[in-house]
């Protein structure tokens, strides 16, 4: 089938920058989980500022992107099999419940970035602010958790068979 787009590599009807962004999630899960564990089990707080200023960054940078690509081509035609078709209404619903998760992990994301860059020392370390960025970090990290596999069944709903 002629989809509008790019076409994705993974063999399914995704697009190129859908395959992308979900086998780039599993990197972006497995770099926080090793920056989480550098500053637990290390104390290595450089290094795990600069590695979530990394991963915020290439965040915006390959999402703006993708969100380009889905609102340049759309992603319904692909989902549908078929051109001017519609998904089913599972794959709305999965859909609604991913852009849940990816919109509060964003505003979290926020939040957690911007006010460790404005309490933590520089260079950082342990301080008031500790208690905040680690409940609050760990609610990030579980809803980009959620995010993700909300992601990854609405790719497979959606593009896989």
């Amino acid at each position: 089938m002629d989809y509008p787009g790019r076409d994705g590599f993974l063999g399914t009807r995704a697009s190129f920058m859908l395959d992308a962004v979900c086998l780039g999630m599993i990197l972006v899960l497995v770099v926080l989980a090793w920056s989480i564990l550098q500053v637990r089990r290390h104390r290595a707080f450089e290094l795990h500022k600069r590695v979530q200023l990394i991963l915020a960054v290439l965040l915006v940078v390959v999402l703006t992107g993708f969100e380009l690509d889905v609102r340049l081509h759309g992603w319904q035609d692909r989902a549908a099999g078929v051109v001017g078709g519609k998904p089913d209404q599972a794959v709305f619903f999965v859909l609604w419940t991913h852009l849940f998760f990816a919109v509060t992990t964003l505003l979290l994301w926020i939040v957690v970035i911007s006010r460790a860059l404005r309490n933590f020392p520089n260079p950082p370390g342990p301080n008031e602010h500790s208690n905040f960025h680690r409940r609050w970090g760990w609610m990030a990290a579980v809803d980009m958790l959620l995010t993700t596999l909300t992601g990854w069944l609405f790719y497979v709903m959606a593009f896989v068979g």
